[in-house]
C-alpha cells in the first residue's frame, strides 16, 4: 500500500509539473500563431488521445517521466504551402525565444500558486528554540546555548527550524563568518553571536546543516507513557498496551520518553528489552523485541507504540499563515529566494564546495514525494514548489537539448542576424545528449547507494 501511494504520489507531482512547463510552451506557440500538432504528457504507446478544433492532438502516455509539445516545423517534416505561416522556424526569433522561455516561466509561475497556496492555508511549527549544544562544537565557541531562539541568520529572519536549516545551506563549503542573532525567552532583546566557518562541510554527502554546529531542536520533558499501540507489531507482540508507563529499561530507571526511550529502541533492532512497567498501579515486567528497518542508510530499532498526547508550551507553537493579498508578494519572494539558492548550490557542486552526491535523481524524487503526500497537504505543495523551481533552472541551463540551449542559439542568431551553422547546432546538441544522460545516470547511481 505504501509502495502504490508513493507512486501514486510521484505521478502526480511529475504529471503536474510536466503538464505545466509543456502547457507553457503550447499556450505562447498559439499566441506566436504556431500550428501545435501534438501536446503529450508523458511517452511511449498511447494511453488516452483526442483532438481539438484546430487539430492539436493530445495525448496521455504510458511513461509518466516528461511529455513535449511538437510543433509544426519545416527542419522535422515538409509543411505544406498553405502551412508555412504557421511553422516555428518561419516564426522570427523574438517569438522564437519566447516560445521556448514559456516552459521555465511557467515553472516559476506554479511554484508562486504553490507557495501561495502554503502561505494562505498556514502552517503550524515549532519555534526554533535550542536543545543542548554539543560542547566544543562551532556553536558552543560562538557562545549559543540551550534555550535561546533563534530570530536571525546572517539578516534574514527566521521563524521555524525549516527557515533556519535553510539559511545554513546557503552557506555551505563556505570558510568565513556566520552572525546568528538569538532571544533568551519571548519580549527578549536579540543578542548577536558569531559563528567562525572553515570550509563548513565541504564536499559532505548529505550534510546535516544543524548537527553539524554543534545543534540540536529543543524538546520537552515527555514522560514515558505510552498512547497508541500499532496491531501486528512488537509492542502488541510483547503484551504492551496503552496507557502503561515505561519506569524501567533492562534494570535502569527512565522518566524521558525522548531522551531514553527512543534512544534505547532504536539502538536495539532485533534485541530483546526488558521493560519495567507500571499499570493501574502494579508494576511488572515485559520483554520487547524492536524490529527492524532501514532509515537513510541506517538500520533503526521500532515496536509500533507511540506516546500518549503531551502539551507544548504555548510560546513554542507558532502559527504562520497570511491573507491571500499579502501571501502574493511572499510567494513570490519565496521562489526567488529558492531558485537563487538552486543556483548557488549547482555553483557550489561544480566548483567542489558541495559534494556531486547530493543529487537526486527519480528513485529520491518518489520516495519524497510519497513522504511529503503522507506529511499533509502544506509540506506537499511545498514539494510541488521546490521540485518546479529545479525543473524550470535545470531547463534554463545553456546546454543544447534543453530549453535554455536553444535559448542560447536563438539569443546568438538574433544578436548575429542569422543562425549558428546546423554543423556547431549538431554538435551541440550530441554534446548536451551526452552530459544530460551522464547526469542522469549519475542521479539514479546516488539513488541507488542511497538505499543500499
Amino acid at each position: 500500500m505504501d509502495l502504490l501511494f508513493t507512486l501514486l504520489a510521484t505521478v502526480v507531482a511529475l504529471g503536474l509539473l510536466v503538464t505545466i512547463h509543456e502547457y507553457g510552451h503550447f499556450w505562447v506557440a498559439r499566441r506566436c500563431g504556431v500550428k501545435v500538432l501534438r501536446f503529450s504528457i508523458g511517452f511511449g504507446s498511447a494511453l488516452y488521445r483526442w483532438h481539438d478544433k484546430r487539430g492539436t492532438e493530445f495525448v496521455i502516455a504510458a511513461i509518466p517521466l516528461g511529455g513535449y509539445v511538437k510543433m509544426l516545423d519545416e527542419r522535422e517534416a515538409p509543411v505544406d504551402e498553405a502551412d508555412l505561416g504557421q511553422a516555428f522556424n518561419r516564426k522570427d526569433v523574438k517569438q522564437r525565444i519566447a516560445i521556448v522561455a514559456a516552459g521555465p516561466i511557467a515553472n516559476f509561475l506554479l511554484a508562486i500558486v504553490a507557495f501561495w497556496l502554503v502561505a494562505v492555508i498556514g502552517i503550524t511549527t515549532l519555534a526554533p528554540v535550542l536543545g543542548p549544544v554539543e560542547e566544543g562544537s562551532v556553536a558552543s565557541r560562538a557562545g549559543l546555548v540551550e534555550g535561546l531562539e533563534v530570530v536571525e541568520v546572517d539578516g534574514v529572519g527566521t521563524r521555524s527550524w525549516h527557515d533556519v536549516n535553510l539559511q545554513l545551506i546557503r552557506r555551505l563549503g563556505e570558510t568565513g563568518q556566520m552572525q546568528v542573532m538569538a532571544i533568551d525567552g519571548p519580549g527578549a532583546t536579540p543578542q548577536s553571536y558569531t559563528l567562525v566557518l572553515d570550509d563548513w562541510l565541504r564536499g559532505a554527502d548529505q550534510p546535516d546543516p544543524i548537527a553539524a554546529l554543534g545543534l540540536s531542536t529543543w524538546r520537552p520533558e515527555v514522560p514515558p507513557l505510552l498512547g497508541e499501540i500499532s496491531p501486528g507489531g512488537a509492542a502488541e507482540a510483547a503484551g504492551l498496551q496503552a496507557d502503561d508507563l515505561i519506569v524501567s529499561i533492562d534494570g535502569q530507571a527512565v522518566n524521558s520518553w525522548l531522551a531514553q526511550v527512543v534512544p534505547a529502541i532504536q539502538g536495539s533492532p532485533g534485541e530483546p528489552l526488558a521493560l519495567g512497567i507500571e499499570r493501574d498501579g502494579q508494576l511488572m515486567l515485559l520483554s520487547v523485541t524492536p524490529q527492524a528497518r532501514e532509515q537513510n542508510g541506517t538500520v533503526t530499532g521500532f515496536v509500533g507504540a507511540g506516546v500518549a498526547p503531551f502539551e507544548w508550551p504555548e510560546h513554542m507553537v507558532r502559527s504562520i499563515d497570511y491573507n491571500p493579498l499579502v501571501a502574493i508578494p511572499v510567494a513570490v519572494a519565496k521562489t526567488w529566494d529558492m531558485t537563487v539558492l538552486t543556483l548557488d548550490s549547482l555553483k557550489k557542486m561544480l566548483t567542489g564546495l558541495v559534494s556531486a552526491k547530493n543529487l537526486s535523481g527519480p528513485i529520491t524524487i518518489a520516495k519524497v514525494a510519497g513522504d511529503s503526500a503522507r506529511s499533509g497537504p502544506e509540506s506537499f505543495l511545498n514539494f510541488i514548489a521546490y521540485l518546479s523551481i529545479s525543473l524550470g533552472v535545470l531547463n534554463l541551463l545553456p546546454i543544447p537539448v534543453l530549453d535554455g540551449g536553444h535559448l542560447v542559439y536563438y539569443t546568438a542568431e538574433w544578436i548575429r542576424g542569422k543562425p549558428l551553422s546546423e554543423r556547431i547546432q549538431a554538435w551541440g546538441l550530441q554534446i548536451g545528449l551526452t552530459l544530460i544522460v551522464g547526469v542522469m545516470l549519475f542521479a539514479i547511481y546516488n539513488d541507488i547507494s542511497r538505499l543500499g
